[in-house]
C-alpha cells in the first residue's frame, strides 16, 4: 500500500493525495514538537518544490600530448575526489548491493517511502532512533543539498572547515521541528525529482555524488581508491563493501590501519588489525540482503562473505607535484587558470573552478620534445650546486606560440620555502605566469640592436669600428633621454677578445660586445628597446623595456623570461609574425562543452619579412661552424638561427630556432651572483650546460616538426656599402692616419716607394676613390729618391729632351737611332712622360 501511495504522489504530484498523506501521517509528528496540526499542510505546501541537482564538484584534470598523439594526464585538482561515470560504467553487482541494502523498492515507489519515513520521524522526535529511512531519491536530494551548501562556502574563510561541517549537519538534522522540516523538504524535492528524472539517472546521480570517506566522492573514485580498480570491474565482495561504506563513510571506511572507532574497552576497531570488523559486519548485512532479494546465488554469497576485506589502496594525488618532470609546465598552466579572466572574474572564483569545476584542460605540451629535454635535464644538470643554481628550458612553436616543452632542474614544491633545491617558481615564465622575476638574458638581447640596425637601412655587410673605446657616446632621444657614454674598454668582450673593425655579420657570429656597442652608438637606445617591446618582450615583472634606457641594455641587462626571448626568436623565424605564447589548446567544462580560452593572437608584420629574413641570415652564422652557438647545433641538417648570451659570471643562455620551433635555455643562479664559470659537474662546466640542453630539445623538435630553409636576405640589407676615401697623398703619416680614421676607415702603414715627394710623406694609398665603410687603407711613404719624367717631353728635340731629363735628376738616358737626324723630335719615353721613377732608372727615348 505504501508503494502505491508513493507512486500516486509521484504520478499526481503535490495533489490532494499528497495533502491527505501529509495531514494524516505527518501532522501527529509535528504536533509532538509543538507545531499545530493546522500548520502541517501549510508548511508542506510552502516549502520550495524544485531542486536543481546541478553539477557536483568534480576534479579538474590537465592533459599533455603523448608521442602517439593521445592525451596523457599530467595532474588533477580537486576539493572532492570525484570522477563521474555513466550508467553502463558501473558493475551490476554494485547497483544490486546498493538497492538491496538501501532501497529495495526503488523502482516501484514515487520517491518517498511514507510509512517508513513517518516512523523514523516519530522515533527521531522520541529520541529512540536517529535513522533516516530515506529512499535513494531522498538520499540523492540530501547529498545535492549538502553539495550546494558546500559550493557556497567561502574557501578563503578562516572557518572554512567548520562551515563545511555545518553544511552536513544542516542537511542531516533529524531532531525536533527543524529536523521534520528538513525531512519534509527532502520528501518534496524527491517527489519532484521522480517526475523530472529517470530512475536510472537518480540512482547514478546518487552514486556519483555520494561520499565514500574523506575526500573520496563517487563510486568510480571509491573503486579506484579502495581497490585500485574501476566501478565497472567491482567484484561482489567489493561492491558489497562499498555499499556498506556509503551508509556511514566515517565509520566504515577501510583506509585507517588503527581503526575508525573504539570498543567498550577503548580498543581501536575497524582497522587492519581486526580485519575491518565493523565494515565486515555491514558487508555481511548487505550480502544477506542481496541473497534474500535473489541478486546473488548462495555460492556467491558464501564466497564473498567468507573473504577477508583486503583494500588495495591507490591514494589519489593532486596538484602539479604529481606531474613529475612536467611539474613546472603544469604550474605554468595552473597560473594561467588562476589569473586569466576567462576562468572567472575573481581569483577565488578561478581557484574554485579549478578545484570544483570538472575542467578537462588540454595543453600544448608535446612529450616528443618534453621527454628528451627533461631526461637530459635530469641526466646532466645537478638539482643543486649550492647558492641557488638553476636551469630551465622551453620550446615554442613558430607561427602559433604553442609552448611545446618546459623543463627545470629544481625539485617542485609549493610548500618548501627558502631552499636552493625546492621551489614552485617557473624559471621559464614571468611574474604573472610562474611567479618568476626573470633573469638578465645577456647577448641574446643583441637581437633587438640587430633588428633596429636593419630597420634603419643599415646592411649586415657594413663595416663598423668595433674597437674598445673609453668614451663611446649613445643617445636615447626617442624616449626623451639625453646623451650618455660608456667605457667599452672596461666592459670588454667575452674571453677578453680584442675589438676590431668588421661587419655586422662578423659581430653577430662572434657575439662581439664592442661591435654591438659601436652599432648602437649609431642608433638610439630607446629605439632598440622599442623593438623588444614590439616583439612581445617585457621585463619579467611586467614593465616595458623602454622604462629605462642605458648602454648596458645592448648586452641584455634587463630581467626577462626565457619564454619571452624564445618567442622573440620565433618571431624572426616566422618571417615577422608575433604570436602570443599559449599553453592551452582546449578546455572542456563539466557539461561537456568547450569553454572560452585565454585570449591569444598572431600579428603579422611586427617586423618586415625583409628585415626578418636578413636578421635570420646573420643569426645563422651563430649556429654554423665557428659561431658561438655551434656547440648547440644538433647537426641534423635543419637550418637554424640562434644566439648565445652571458651575463657576468652567473648567468648564461642559448637560444636557437628552426622555421618550426624555437628553443631557449637558461643556466645560472636564480638568486645571488656566485660564479658558475670554471665549475664542473660531471663532464660539463656549469656555464656550458646550456649547449647540450638546447641541442637535445632542438633535435627532438626538428625530428617532430622538421624545418625549412630560411628566406633569402634582402639585397639592400646585405650590400657592401662603399664610401669616398679621402686622398692623403702628400700628407705626413700622422696627418694621413688622423684623416682616414676620422672618416671611419682603418689606417695601415706599408713600405716606402720611389716618389718625387720629400722622404717620409705619403706617396701612395690603397684603395683610393671608394671603399667599404671602415675598410683598412694602406699608405706608402716616399723614400725621397724619386723623380718624375718631364710631362712635356714629347715634341722636344734630342738636345732639349736630354737637358730636361738631366734637370729632372735622371743620369741614365738612352736615345733611339730615330733621334739622330737633326730634325727628329721626341715621340715617347720609357718610363712614360709624367711617370714617377727612381733617379737611377734607365730612361729610353724614341723620336720621329
Amino acid at each position: 500500500m505504501r508503494g502505491v501511495l508513493g507512486g500516486l504522489v509521484g504520478l499526481v504530484g503535490l495533489s490532494a493525495v499528497a495533502g491527505l498523506l501529509v495531514t494524516a501521517s505527518v501532522t501527529p509528528v509535528l504536533a509532538m514538537t509543538g507545531v499545530a496540526g493546522t500548520q502541517a499542510l501549510t508548511l508542506f505546501d510552502q516549502l520550495p518544490e524544485n531542486l536543481n541537482p546541478g553539477t557536483p564538484m568534480e576534479q579538474s584534470t590537465i592533459y599533455a600530448t603523448a608521442p602517439d598523439g593521445t592525451p596523457v594526464e599530467l595532474a588533477s585538482f580537486y576539493e572532492q575526489n570525484r570522477v563521474p561515470v555513466t550508467y553502463d560504467q558501473v558493475a551490476p553487482a554494485l547497483y544490486d548491493a546498493i538497492l538491496s541494502s538501501e532501497d529495495k523498492n526503488f523502482y516501484s515507489h514515487g520517491g518517498v517511502n511514507v510509512g517508513a519515513t513517518v516512523k523514523a520521524l516519530v522515533d527521531n522526535v522520541r529520541g529512540t532512533s536517529s535513522r533516516g529511512a530515506s529512499t535513494i531519491s531522498q538520499q540523492f536530494v540530501k547529498n545535492v543539498l549538502i553539495q550546494q551548501c558546500e559550493q557556497e562556502v567561502d574557501t578563503t574563510s578562516e572557518t572554512y572547515s567548520e562551515e563545511l561541517q555545518q553544511c552536513w549537519l544542516d542537511a542531516t538534522n533529524a531532531v525536533g521541528s527543524k529536523g521534520i522540516e528538513r525531512k519534509l523538504q527532502e520528501m518534496r524535492y524527491a517527489i519532484q525529482i521522480e517526475k523530472d528524472v529517470s530512475k536510472n539517472d537518480i540512482l547514478l546521480g546518487y552514486l556519483n555524488i555520494a561520499n565514500f570517506g574523506g575526500t573520496v566522492y563517487g563510486i568510480e573514485s571509491a573503486a579506484n581508491y579502495y581497490f585500485s580498480t574501476t566501478a565497472a570491474n567491482l567484484t561482489v565482495a567489493q561492491a558489497a563493501t562499498l555499499a556498506g561504506i556509503v551508509q556511514n563513510p566515517n565509520t566504515f571506511r577501510i583506509d585507517q590501519p588503527e581503526g575508525t572507532s573504539t570498543n567498550d574497552d577503548g580498543a581501536a576497531v575497524n582497522g587492519a588489525e581486526d580485519g575491518y570488523s565493523l565494515t565486515k559486519d555491514r558487508r555481511h548485512y548487505v550480502l544477506g540482503r542481496m541473497l534474500t532479494d535473489g541478486k546473488i546465488t548462495q555460492a556467491q554469497y558464501d564466497e564473498a562473505d567468507a573473504s577477508a576485506i583486503e583494500p588495495l589502496l591507490n591514494p589519489p594525488t593532486q596538484g602539479c607535484a604529481s606531474a613529475g618532470r612536467s611539474a613546472y609546465f603544469c604550474q605554468y598552466v595552473k597560473s594561467i587558470i588562476e589569473t586569466d579572466p576567462s576562468f572567472g572574474e575573481t581569483l577565488q572564483e578561478r581557484r574554485d573552478l579549478l578545484r570544483r569545476g570538472g575542467l578537462k584542460i588540454f595543453t600544448t605540451l608535446d612529450f616528443r620534445i618534453q621527454e628528451p629535454a627533461a631526461q637530459t635535464m635530469a641526466d646532466i644538470v645537478p638539482t643543486s650546486y649550492g647558492a641557488y643554481f638553476g636551469a630551465a628550458g622551453t620550446s615554442i612553436e613558430v607561427g602559433t606560440g604553442r609552448i611545446l616543452s618546459m623543463t627545470q632542474n629544481t625539485l617542485f614544491s609549493e610548500t618548501i620555502e627558502d631552499s636552493p633545491d625546492y621551489t614552485s617558481l617557473v624559471f621559464a615564465g614571468d611574474k604573472k605566469n610562474g611567479d618568476s622575476v626573470g633573469f638578465p638574458v645577456g647577448s641574446t638581447y643583441k637581437l633587438f640592436t640587430l633588428i633596429d640596425w636593419l630597420e634603419k637601412g643599415h646592411s649586415v655587410n657594413e663595416r663598423v669600428d668595433g674597437s674598445l673605446q673609453t668614451n663611446m657616446k649613445f643617445t636615447a632621444a626617442a624616449c626623451g633621454g639625453g646623451t650618455m657614454t660608456a667605457n667599452t674598454r672596461e666592459i670588454g668582450n667575452f674571453n677578453s677578445a680584442a675589438g676590431y673593425t668588421g661587419t655586422v655579420m662578423d659581430f653577430t657570429k662572434n657575439s662581439l660586445n664592442s661591435g654591438f656597442f659601436a652599432m648602437a652608438s649609431k642608433l638610439d637606445l630607446c629605439d632598440i628597446n622599442k623593438v623588444a617591446d614590439r616583439m612581445g618582450v617585457t621585463v619579467a615583472t611586467g614593465e616595458k623595456t623602454t622604462e629605462s634606457n642605458v648602454p648596458f641594455d645592448v648586452l641584455g641587462s634587463k630581467n626577462i623570461s626565457p619564454l619571452a626571448m624564445a618567442n622573440a626568436y620565433a618571431t624572426v623565424a616566422s618571417g615577422g609574425t608575433l604570436c602570443t605564447p599559449r599553453a592551452i589548446d582546449r578546455v572542456i567544462g563539466a557539461d561537456g562543452k568547450d569553454r572560452e580560452l585565454p585570449a591569444s593572437s598572431c600579428t603579422a608584420g611586427v617586423i618586415s619579412p625583409e628585415v626578418a629574413a636578413t636578421a635570420a641570415y646573420a643569426l645563422q652564422g651563430v649556429m654554423n661552424s665557428g659561431g658561438t652557438g655551434s656547440r648547440a647545433n644538433p647537426g641534423d641538417g635543419t637550418p637554424l638561427i640562434g644566439k648565445t648570451g652571458t651575463h657576468n659570471e652567473y648567468g648564461t643562455m642559448m637560444i636557437e630556432s628552426s622555421t618550426k620551433v624555437a628553443t631557449a635555455v637558461w643556466v645560472g643562479r636564480s638568486q645571488g651572483q656566485d660564479n658558475i664559470y670554471r665549475e664542473w659537474y660531471g663532464d660539463w662546466q656549469l656555464n656550458d650546460l646550456r649547449y647540450p640542453l638546447a641541442e637535445v630539445a632542438q633535435a627532438a623538435a626538428n625530428a617532430a616538426y622538421g624545418g625549412d630553409d630560411f628566406p633569402q636576405p634582402d639585397r639592400n640589407l646585405t650590400k657592401v656599402v662603399l664610401t669616398d676615401v679621402p686622398s692623403v697623398v702628400g700628407m705626413t703619416v700622422d696627418a694621413a692616419k688622423a684623416t682616414l680614421e676620422g672618416a671611419g676607415f682603418q689606417f695601415s702603414q706599408g713600405g716606402e716607394v720611389d716618389s718625387n715627394l720629400a722622404a717620409g710623406l705619403v706617396a701612395a694609398q690603397d684603395p683610393n676613390g671608394q671603399a667599404p665603410a671602415g675598410a683598412t687603407i694602406t699608405v706608402a711613404t716616399s723614400n725621397g729618391s724619386g723623380t718624375t719624367v718631364p710631362a712635356n717631353l714629347v715634341g722636344m728635340s734630342k738636345a732639349q729632351a736630354q737637358a730636361a731629363l738631366i734637370a729632372a735628376g735622371f743620369t741614365k738616358i738612352s736615345f733611339d737611332a730615330s733621334c739622330n737626324p737633326p730634325t727628329a723630335t721626341v715621340t715617347g719615353s720609357d718610363p712614360a712622360p709624367g711617370a714617377a721613377a727612381s733617379k737611377a732608372a734607365q730612361v729610353g727615348v724614341t723620336c720621329q
